[in-house]
C-alpha cells in the first residue's frame, strides 16, 4: 500500500483506482516516455549496470570466488566424502588445491559475462522495468537470471573447461580422483566437474548482483546518481 500511495503522489492522482488504471496503461507506453517525470526504464538499466560493475567485476579478480565465502565453490556433494577421506589420510593440501582450482576456473569464466549482461539490459522492455520496480528485492536479478542463464552457461562451460587446463586443475583433479580411487573400500568416482563449476559460477554471479540490487533498493546512499534516486523513490513507500 505504501508503494501505491507514493505512486499516487508522484502521478498527481487522487485515488488508488486511478493509480491502478495508470499502472495498467504503462506497458503500452514507450520506454522513452518518463512517468511522473521519471524515466523508469533508464533508471532500472542504470541500476543493473551498477550491479554488474560493482559486483560481477569483483568475481573476475584472483580470489574473487576463492576468498569470498558467499560464493566460494566447494567440492560437489558427491565429492564431500573425497574431501573428508583425503584429509584423513594426510592429503589436506591436495584437497585444498583442488578447491582452489575450481574457483580459479570460475573467476576466469566470469570475464565472459559482461557482454551478455549488457545485451540483456539493453533489451529490457518498459513492461520489464515496471514489473522490476514494483517487484521484490531481487526482481531485477531474477530478470537478468531469466534473460541470460542459457547464454551464460554456453559461454562459461567451454571457458571453464579451458581454464581447468590453463590453471592446471585438470592435472590436480586427476591426481585427486586417482589418489581417492586407490584407497581401499571406497566407491570410485568420476564427476563432471566442468558442469558443476559452471553451475556454481552462475549461482555466484547472480548472488552478487542480488547483493547490489538489495543495497540500491534499501539504502538511499547507494543510489549514487539523480536518476537512481528518482526511480527508486517510487518504490520506497516513504
Amino acid at each position: 500500500m505504501k508503494k501505491i500511495l507514493l505512486l499516487a503522489v508522484t502521478f498527481s492522482l487522487t485515488s488508488c483506482a486511478q493509480v491502478q488504471q495508470t499502472l495498467n496503461q504503462l506497458p503500452q507506453l514507450s520506454s522513452q516516455i518518463p512517468v511522473g517525470g521519471v524515466d523508469i526504464a533508464s533508471g532500472l538499466k542504470e541500476a543493473l549496470n551498477k550491479g554488474i560493475t560493482q559486483q560481477v567485476s569483483k568475481l573476475t579478480a584472483v580470489d574473487g570466488f576463492y576468498k569470498n565465502e558467499a560464493v566460494k565453490i566447494l567440492m560437489p556433494e558427491e565429492l564431500q566424502k573425497v574431501d573428508a577421506t583425503l584429509r584423513k589420510v594426510g592429503l589436506s593440501s591436495l584437497a585444498d588445491e583442488g578447491i582452489k582450482m575450481l574457483n580459479r576456473a570460475a573467476e576466469d569464466a566470469v570475464k565472459e559475462a559482461t557482454p551478455i549482461f549488457v545485451s540483456a539490459v539493453k533489451n529490457m522492455s518498459f513492461t520489464d522495468a515496471k514489473n522490476i520496480l514494483l517487484g521484490n528485492d531481487s526482481a531485477a536479478t531474477a530478470y537478468l537470471q531469466g534473460s541470460t542463464t542459457t547464454a551464460l552457461y554456453g559461454k562459461f562451460n567451454p571457458v571453464i573447461k579451458s581454464s581447468f587446463e590453463k590453471v592446471g586443475a585438470d592435472v590436480v583433479w586427476k591426481n585427486i580422483i586417482t589418489k581417492y580411487n586407490t584407497i581401499p573400500l571406497v566407491k570410485k568416482v568420476n564427476p563432471d566437474l566442468t558442469d558443476y563449476t559452471t553451475t556454481q559460477a552462475l549461482s555466484g554471479v547472480f548472488k552478487m548482483i542480488a547483493v547490489e540490487e538489495k543495497e540500491i533498493r534499501n539504502n538511499i546512499s547507494a543510489r549514487t546518481t539523480p536518476l537512481l534516486k528518482s526511480v527508486f523513490a517510487l518504490q520506497d513507500g516513504k
